[in-house]
């Protein structure tokens, strides 16, 4: 096994991911920031933060999936999210959620981290989704 998650003891909980990653591979994935569009650039879930969660980690799927990974490399995520409140984190793990089974994404999650922001590169875009993953 390439990834090791853990959450040591006395680590804040209860939270839905793990706090440490150990990766013994020697091949590093990178998977750049991914959104909520199609291959031909259309827009998914305009609005709609569940959406657009859904569709950029199905995104970053595809992604690890070029590079012989799945969710299951994993050593950290990265989210970023526009504008973001504490009400909104409901709706963001409904997304998570929608395509947990599909993907392949460990319960509890890898290391990640969400990161409020004010604006993504384009005004529809809601969410962004970085991928670090290790393989022998």
């Amino acid at each position: 096994m390439t990834v090791q998650l853990l959450t040591p003891e006395g680590m804040f909980q209860p939270v839905p991911y793990h706090h440490v990653s150990i990766g013994t591979g020697s091949r590093q994935v990178h998977v750049a920031g991914q959104i909520a569009r199609d291959a031909e650039a259309n827009h998914i879930a305009p609005g709609d933060l569940t959406g657009q969660v859904a569709q950029a980690l199905r995104n970053t799927a595809r992604g690890l999936a070029g590079a012989g990974a799945t969710f299951a490399d994993v050593v950290r995520l990265r989210f970023f999210v526009t504008h973001w409140s504490p009400e909104k984190m409901d709706d963001f793990m409904a997304g998570l959620a929608s395509v947990s089974d599909e993907l392949g994404i460990p319960s509890p999650l890898p290391p990640v981290s969400l990161i409020g922001v004010d604006y993504l590169f384009e005004p529809d875009v809601l969410v962004e989704v970085e991928a670090f993953a290790v393989l022998d």
